[in-house]
C-alpha cells in the first residue's frame, strides 16, 4: 500500500481536532514555527502558548505551509489556564524525575488511546533548555519521554512534537475497546486534588516540611487516575465525610 493510501486510512482512525499542542514559554520563535509546520504534516492544528504574546516574522518564516496555524494560535498567561479545559494532559520531559512517574512514548499513546474518542488531550511541551518545572508538571496526567541516544540526551523542541504526534497518528490505527466514560476537565481534576491537599493539611499529615513532595506526589497519583466526573464527586464527598470534625 502506498504511503499515502496508508495516511487516507489512518485519516478516519483518530479526531485530531480534539488535540492541542501546548508550548510551555518557548524560548525562540523559529521553534514555534517548525512546531507548526511538524503539525501541519502529521494533520494537528490547535497550538497554543503560555509565557508570550505574540509571534512575530521569525515564526512564519520556517512556518512555509502551515502559517494558518500560527495565526490561529491561542495565547495563556500559563499553563493551568492553557490546558484547563482539556480532560487529559500529556508531558514531555527529557529529564529524569524523581517526583513524578515517568512513561515511555509507547505507553503515553496507548494510554492516549484508552480514553473515549471524543477526550480532549493537549500534548506539553516545555522550554527548549530547562524544560518543564515540577509545578507546570502538576498540572498534567501523565508524563513521557522519547527513547534516545545517551549522548544526545534531549530532541530539539520541533524533533520531539513530530516524534509524538506521528506515533499517534500511526498508532491510532490500534484503536480496541477504549474507556466509555470520559476523564473530568483538568480544571476540574485540579479542584478535586485541592480538596485532598486541604484536607491532609487539616490532619497534620502535610506540614511545611513536606508539603512540596506530597503536592506533588499526589498531583502524580491523581493525575494518572484520569478521574472521571463521577470519581471526582465520590473523591470529594469521601475527603469531605471522613475529615468532617465530630459534633
Amino acid at each position: 500500500m502506498a504511503l499515502t493510501r496508508v495516511f487516507e486510512v489512518l485519516e478516519d482512525k483518530i479526531n485530531r481536532s480534539r488535540f492541542a499542542v501546548v508550548l510551555v514559554s518557548p524560548e525562540s520563535q523559529e521553534n514555534i514555527g517548525l512546531v507548526a509546520r511538524a503539525m501541519k504534516n502529521t494533520g494537528f492544528s490547535e497550538l497554543r502558548l503560555t509565557g508570550i504574546t505574540e509571534l512575530n516574522e521569525d515564526a512564519f518564516r520556517p512556518a512555509v505551509h502551515s502559517a494558518d496555524i500560527l495565526r490561529t494560535a491561542k495565547f495563556f498567561p500559563n499553563l493551568k489556564e492553557a490546558v484547563a479545559s482539556f480532560n487529559l494532559v500529556l508531558a514531555s520531559t527529557a529529564r529524569r524525575r524523581e517526583k513524578f512517574r515517568v512513561f515511555s512514548l509507547k505507553e503515553a499513546v496507548e494510554t492516549i488511546l484508552s480514553f473515549p474518542p471524543e477526550t480532549k488531550i493537549a500534548l506539553v511541551f516545555g522550554p527548549e533548555r530547562t524544560g518543564l518545572s515540577s509545578e507546570d508538571l502538576e498540572q498534567v496526567n501523565f508524563v513521557y519521554s522519547i527513547p534516545q541516544a545517551t549522548r544526545q540526551p534531549s530532541y530539539n523542541l520541533a524533533a520531539a512534537v513530530l516524534l509524538t504526534l506521528y506515533h499517534l497518528f500511526i498508532r491510532s490505527a490500534e484503536i480496541i475497546n477504549p474507556k466509555e466514560e470520559l476523564p473530568a476537565t483538568r480544571a476540574e481534576q485540579e479542584e478535586c486534588i485541592q480538596v485532598v491537599l486541604m484536607k491532609l493539611r487539616q490532619t497534620g499529615f502535610i506540614t511545611q516540611e513536606n508539603e512540596e513532595h506530597i503536592s506533588h506526589k499526589v498531583h502524580d497519583l491523581f493525575g494518572r487516575l484520569g478521574l472521571t466526573d463521577k470519581d471526582r464527586q465520590f473523591l470529594t464527598a469521601i475527603f469531605n465525610k471522613i475529615l468532617m470534625p465530630r459534633r
